[in-house]
């Protein structure tokens, strides 16, 4: 998930995703990483100097801060001087069914039906904004244009897809599930995938992050830069899911690099976590001591344990 199209998908908006972390998506990560589900709130100042620590400007922090209240992602309250935030709660919800979609991502599943969810439907160039945001909701589910009025999907829940479909009000649409025939001349469905694309994409990724791996595992990982790598690597690997909606065994061409590019995911992301956390509980113990014993990472295998 990116935080933006799984709000789309949840009518919450939260901020785009781009590179560099900007300081609204950076802070929202952050509490989803290391606060989600705490009634307690933080204080503002611990937020800025965690925001410090990627390089990010407290003035642009305290902007960003003032920004995601505005948009309902943060609630807050004020105790003397300081200023005190946590996610709301219907923000938390929706960064936990992303993350636990982001973290199951890349498993191994069960043998495919061989048969494709199927999205009709026709919608004139004047709605320029219906398109956009029925084909942003589309892939979240896990969609992909074979055609510009039908999209496929060999994984997609046929009843969220008709689900989007109403409450859109896309008035020409149909929803059905069938198999390909594979006949000469015809246009498979998987090809609405590049997998050329896709493949390079996760070897750049497994390329890039390969030398942190080697470092992670010599333990030449100290606890500032944990916090800021095991934020990058996230927000790398939450991409995926929208280019690749966890293709079937069965389409995939041979020695495919996604399940190589998972493991070397989770088991960064994994060994950061408890470096991760610490840092993140010395910045709060700067601020407000008795709040930085709740700060707490989690796991790929606790979140998927909750689902």
């Amino acid at each position: 998930m990116n935080d933006r199209e799984s709000s789309e998908a949840e009518g919450v908006d939260f901020p785009r995703f781009q590179v560099g972390a900007p300081p609204q998506h950076l802070i929202t990560t952050l509490l989803g990483d290391y606060w989600i589900g705490r009634p307690e709130q933080l204080p503002s100042a611990a937020l800025v100097r965690l925001t410090e620590e990627f390089g990010v400007s407290a003035v642009a922090a305290r902007a960003a801060l003032s920004r995601l209240t505005r948009r309902d992602l943060l609630e807050s309250s004020k105790i003397g001087r300081r200023t005190y935030y946590r996610l709301t709660d219907r923000a938390a919800a929706v960064l936990l069914e992303g993350r636990q979609r982001i973290m199951s991502f890349g498993l191994e599943q069960g043998a495919w039906d061989g048969r494709w969810v199927m999205a009709a439907f026709s919608i004139s160039e004047e709605q320029r904004d219906l398109r956009h945001a029925l084909r942003a909701r589309l892939r979240w589910l896990g969609f992909a244009p074979l055609y510009d009025g039908l999209w496929v999907s060999p994984t997609a829940n046929a009843d969220s897809a008709a689900a989007v479909l109403t409450e859109l009000e896309i008035p020409m649409a149909t929803i059905f599930r069938a198999e390909a025939l594979d006949l000469p001349g015809m246009r498979a469905p998987q090809e609405a995938w590049d997998f050329d694309q896709l493949r390079r994409t996760y070897e750049g990724f497994v390329a890039q992050y390969a030398p942190l791996l080697e470092r992670v595992r010599r333990g030449a990982v100290g606890a500032s830069e944990a916090l800021v790598a095991r934020t990058g690597i996230m927000d790398t690997w939450r991409t995926f899911p929208n280019h690749d909606p966890d293709l079937p065994t069965e389409l995939l061409p041979a020695d495919w690099p996604r399940a190589a590019a998972r493991d070397l995911f989770v088991e960064i992301y994994d060994t950061l976590g408890p470096l991760a956390e610490f840092r993140v509980k010395q910045i709060v113990a700067e601020f407000q001591p008795e709040l930085a014993e709740l700060v707490a990472h989690h796991r790929t295998s606790s979140i998927l344990a909750l689902t």
